[in-house]
């Protein structure tokens, strides 16, 4: 008879322990992935605060440089293709994030024209709402790329969670998925020509 019960008080510590392991392992899997959506939105908030300021750089350059409609048209058509791409963070895959990337970095070389065309005009230069718009520009542009980086190790942590044994089993029975990785554009590792 105590052979009987120890059997059992032995089979109900290891229902516990197999039950509390794959609880916490399940918790730890669910933070980390909502901490990849977490930092997802940061991302996108410091986008979006890039977008806000592009209005307003516009209307300053628009009162300087009324001849150089086409490029004031080309960023305000980049920002609103920008702002046009949503991602939803749980489906965050390989295609989407390169529909956003590219829609942000058509947005970045719009801008990067747009402050060619600024060389210009010295007036415009002077101007100190230029001035601080382009430095809360140049503020945000800083901001998305630790917020990028951020992101990355998040979806990093996240990612060899869900790899390492003998999680992975889990992940594949309850659904989690890999996340994609923000990466430099093609071509980011050229440097530049500059040319005197």
């Amino acid at each position: 008879m105590k052979k009987s019960w120890i059997v059992l008080i032995v089979i109900a510590l290891l229902l516990v322990i197999g039950y509390s392991s794959v609880k916490n392992s399940y918790n730890s899997m669910v933070s980390q992935e909502e901490g990849v959506a977490a930092q997802w939105s940061n991302v996108e908030n410091v986008y979006q605060r890039r977008a806000d300021l592009i209005p307003n750089l516009v209307n300053t350059v628009k009162g300087y440089a009324e001849h150089e409609k086409e490029t004031l048209a080309a960023v305000v058509e980049a920002r609103a293709k920008a702002t046009s791409v949503n991602i939803n963070p749980e489906k965050l895959d390989a295609q989407s994030l390169q529909q956003f990337q590219e829609a942000q970095s058509g947005l970045s070389s719009a801008l990067s024209r747009l402050m060619v065309v600024v060389e210009k005009y010295p007036d415009l230069k002077a101007n100190q709402n230029f001035l601080d718009l382009q430095a809360q520009l140049e503020g945000t542009e800083n901001r998305i790329a630790v917020e990028r980086r951020k992101f990355n190790e998040a979806a990093q942590a996240y990612n060899t969670t869900i790899r390492k044994f003998p999680k992975n089993i889990m992940a594949n029975i309850f659904g989690f998925e890999k996340k994609i990785y923000f990466e430099a554009e093609k071509g980011a590792e050229k440097a530049p020509e500059v040319q005197f």
